[in-house]
């Protein structure tokens, strides 16, 4: 389509949720599919038809594999000109308090009530509502666009102070573990101690003492006993031994990366941007024919 928009963003339509059929029965790995398109998305559109509120298993995994990207999700209830201004409202409603348990957030993502397709809207419908919620959308589309890069180093950011942290408590492990084995020690004995009580031996407490790290960044104490399940204590090294005269220490880098060269970066990218100019004239949200989806 000729519009200016799409010369900067690629909308993908990946397949819809099934409620009522096996997932087995699609002939491919559903979940794998959304979340590898997840992994790689700026936005995530959400669609909703008002006939089909029903919240179901593959629903459920779908926002379970949304987690952590919720300013990333915006929900759309389409087709809303089929419906009384009266029924809409009562739909909304039902929308909302079926998403409510799987978005869990202090602030829910946008809802955008309109009807995104071709050809006018239904008589005797909320027409003023559905064309300012289509603009509103588009004008959050265009920000997405224009922050891009700057959502992608905040994330680069994120994803650091994880490593970093996993780092940090994986070295602490292996700390406690050499301080706790004796000649006359059984290992498994040892190290099943100390994965299954923690706290005992201050381990994450121990990373909280150091700086920058928040306990709202730390993981689930759960997850180490998992992770050490399938990665045994002995395969890993102390963090000390990762250093080396000319290259320095690789937490050190990822230290420095945080701190200092992804906040640069990203100032250099905000000074760099020309105040004046708004994203819908670059991208052409603010276009005004009589209905930019609509054949004339």
């Amino acid at each position: 389509m000729p519009h200016k928009l799409l010369e900067r963003v690629t909308f993908v339509d990946t397949p819809g949720i099934i409620e009522n059929r096996k997932q087995q029965e699609r002939g491919y790995p559903f979940n794998d599919v959304c979340q590898w398109f997840i992994d790689r998305a700026d936005l995530i559109f959400v669609v909703f038809d008002p006939t089909k509120l029903d919240v179901g298993l593959e629903l459920e995994m779908l926002f379970r594999q949304l987690k952590g990207r919720e300013s990333q999700i915006r929900i759309i209830l389409n087709k809303a000109d089929n419906l009384a201004t009266q029924d809409l409202m009562r739909v909304y409603g039902a929308l909302f308090w079926s998403l409510a348990p799987l978005i869990n957030v202090t602030e829910p993502p946008r809802v955008y009530v309109s009807s995104f397709w071709p050809y006018d809207y239904a008589p005797d419908t909320s027409r003023e509502l559905f064309k300012r919620e289509e603009i509103s959308l588009l004008e959050d589309l265009n920000q997405v666009i224009e922050n891009r890069m700057e959502n992608k180093i905040a994330f680069i950011r994120q994803h650091a102070i994880r490593v970093r942290i996993h780092a940090l408590l994986v070295d602490r492990y292996v700390q406690t573990f050499k301080e706790k084995m004796s000649f006359f020690s059984d290992p498994e004995l040892v190290f099943q101690e100390i994965v299954d009580e923690p706290d005992k031996f201050y381990i994450f407490k121990s990373i909280l003492a150091k700086t920058n790290v928040s306990k709202f960044d730390l993981p689930n104490r759960d997850a180490y006993r998992d992770f050490f399940g399938i990665n045994p204590i002995t395969n890993f090294k102390p963090l000390t031994s990762q250093c080396s005269y000319i290259g320095g220490c690789l937490l050190d880098k990822i230290e420095k990366a945080i701190t200092n060269e992804l906040p640069a970066l990203l100032s250099g990218i905000n000074s760099g941007k020309q105040p004046g100019l708004s994203s819908c004239e670059v991208t052409g949200c603010g276009e005004k024919p009589k209905n930019r989806y609509r054949k004339n």
